[in-house]
């Protein structure tokens, strides 16, 4: 039975270090299944958090040779058979232990979202919406929150910079609701002075890491960033603004 190394980060929130540990492995096994491995043959006390281990509760998201993943959906044979699989916490949130975060910071950002706010129906009581606007928010409602985008966004990783920016998953979220066609409700100022949408520079690096392919960038973060342009940045609109006497927020 073949064998792999991995280097696995154990510590907490008061600092640590690499540990290295070779287990036998079974072919087509993931990383997960290695870390379990380690933990039931090596180190009893390794912390992990996993749950569905099929890709779709998000939980094991982790760093492996470098790059924000899944476990459980991160196969061993992916990597050469003498390559060490190095495996450590989020690095843009707090260490609990070992390779588990604490992402709590995520739930608080999103509890500052104005909910889903949809118009009145329609005389005979039903909504009414074209196909083409529910495909539209359809893709962002595959996010599994796994916040592997929050990890890789260098604006998030700047700890010091994290109450300016929500980051990349709520601004998907604020994307679902803004380009709904029944949603009422006016995000955009808080798209532009209180989630940040400006600290963004479009490097596409959370759209790369994505496990479900949201194509997290060019469908949500763009047009919105375009949105807040248009109403705050747009000299015609401005000036139009002015003639028919609206305020910023496109109200009279």
């Amino acid at each position: 039975m073949p064998e792999r190394s991995f280097r696995i980060w154990r510590g907490d929130a008061n600092g640590g270090e690499f540990a290295e540990y070779t287990v036998d492995v079974d072919e087509g096994m993931v990383v997960l299944d290695g870390i379990h491995r380690v933990q039931a043959r090596k180190a009893n006390d390794l912390a992990v958090r996993w749950n569905c281990k099929a890709g779709k509760c998000g939980s094991c998201s982790m760093e492996i040779n470098g790059k924000p993943r899944l476990a459980c959906m991160t196969r061993l044979g992916d990597y050469p058979a003498e390559q060490t699989i190095t495996c450590q916490p989020l690095k843009a949130f707090p260490v609990i232990k070992d390779l588990v975060t604490d992402v709590s910071w995520n739930y608080k950002q999103n509890k500052k979202i104005a909910p889903f706010k949809p118009r009145p129906r329609d005389d005979d009581g039903q909504y009414r919406m074209m196909q083409e606007d529910v495909d539209r928010v359809q893709e962002f409602r595959k996010c599994i929150e796994c916040f592997l985008c929050q990890d890789t966004c260098h604006v998030l990783r700047d700890h010091a910079r994290k109450s300016a920016f929500v980051g990349p998953r709520f601004m998907i979220r604020l994307a679902s609701l803004e380009m709904h066609p029944l949603d009422t409700a006016d995000r955009i100022p808080a798209v532009k002075n209180e989630y940040g949408s400006g600290m963004c520079n479009i490097t596409r690096c959370c759209t790369e890491v994505c496990p479900e392919h949201i194509n997290i960038t060019d469908n949500g973060i763009i047009p919105l960033k375009e949105r807040v342009v248009d109403r705050y940045y747009d000299p015609f609109m401005i000036l139009w603004n002015k003639i028919t006497g609206k305020n910023k927020n496109g109200k009279t």
